[in-house]
């Protein structure tokens, strides 16, 4: 018996409000990612149902690619996780990180200043 380790949870409330599990989730070989797929993943990671680690290995995701997933979430809702609404938020990402500095340069900003 492992002392100090949380049990993760059987099921978690999905992005409409039901209770999904792991047989729940999209399999783990996808290759079309609709908006309700990627919120039922994140909901998973956010409910403790797989970890963030374990939700890019089963869907061979990129740690920046699920956490745009997550942002969009949190600042949109689900019609952020749109294509095109993916595409206009990478834009205005990368629009940003090139704004010239104090000194006119133009370097790209850190996206993730806190981390460090």
């Amino acid at each position: 018996m492992e002392v100090g380790r949380q049990r993760k949870p059987e099921t978690v409330i999905g992005p409409f409000g039901e209770a999904i599990s792991l047989d729940d989730l999209p399999k783990n070989a996808m290759t079309r990612w609709v908006i309700r797929r990627k919120a039922e993943v994140v909901a998973a990671v956010n409910g403790g149902l797989l970890s963030l680690e374990e939700a890019c290995d089963r869907y061979n995701l990129s740690l920046e690619e699920f956490l745009s997933w997550q942002e969009l979430i949190y600042e949109s809702g689900l019609p952020g996780l749109r294509v095109s609404q993916l595409s206009k938020h990478r834009s205005e990402t990368r629009a940003k990180q090139e704004q010239p500095d104090e000194t006119g340069s133009r370097q790209p900003k850190d996206p993730f200043p806190d981390l460090h």
